[in-house]
């Protein structure tokens, strides 16, 4: 980044990724109940010595489940087996439409950035999710992709739904781990 055209570069994409957040649509009618099943399913996912994370699409005007998924990485031994690839995925199969416009994402963590390129081509509505991922996150954490200028589709996002109970999960995962309870995959 020694170029003065690199610099520019460089400060635009970091100002991008610290823009201030616009804000959150407040919560639907649908979502507590969403975000439950969403960590019945990351309950799962943790059974299976995964990352506890679940993901639920449904209609936004009915809350009528079209997709389910829990992650599936270890089990399956797929990189991209997110629990909101395979819930996206299901709905878009049950659906008939890779377009999931009318159809909101509930997902217990902050969707990574393949699952927010991923929500921003399905044509998702919105997304409601539980905990912030200071890691990884792309909805406002580390990028702000599902609401960028730039892309040709933006998912307004509702954070901290059920925040504590999906925060919760995730470190207790993290704690037995760290103490070799948990091992993942198994």
């Amino acid at each position: 980044m020694n170029s003065p055209r690199g610099a520019l570069w460089m400060a635009r994409a970091l100002a991008s990724a610290r823009a201030p957040a616009t804000e959150p649509l407040t919560s639907g009618p649908h979502d507590a109940a969403m975000m439950g099943e969403a960590l019945a399913l990351a309950e799962v996912a943790r059974a299976l010595g995964e990352v506890p994370v679940g993901a639920v699409v449904f209609r936004s005007a009915t809350g009528e489940v079209v997709g389910r998924g829990y992650n599936r990485r270890e089990v399956d031994k797929d990189p991209a087996a997110h629990a909101e690839l395979i819930a996206v995925r299901e709905a878009a199969r049950r659906t008939g439409d890779w377009r999931l416009t009318g159809c909101t994402l509930a997902v217990t963590l902050e969707p990574c950035a393949m699952c927010a390129g991923l929500i921003v081509n399905a044509r998702l509505d919105r997304v409601v999710y539980g905990a912030d991922d200071p890691k990884a996150g792309a909805a406002r954490s580390v990028a702000r992709l599902l609401d960028h200028p730039r892309l040709n589709h933006r998912a307004p996002f509702t954070p901290g739904v059920m925040g504590g109970a999906c925060g919760e999960i995730l470190r207790e995962f993290f704690r037995s781990l760290r103490r070799g309870n948990a091992t993942p995959g198994v």
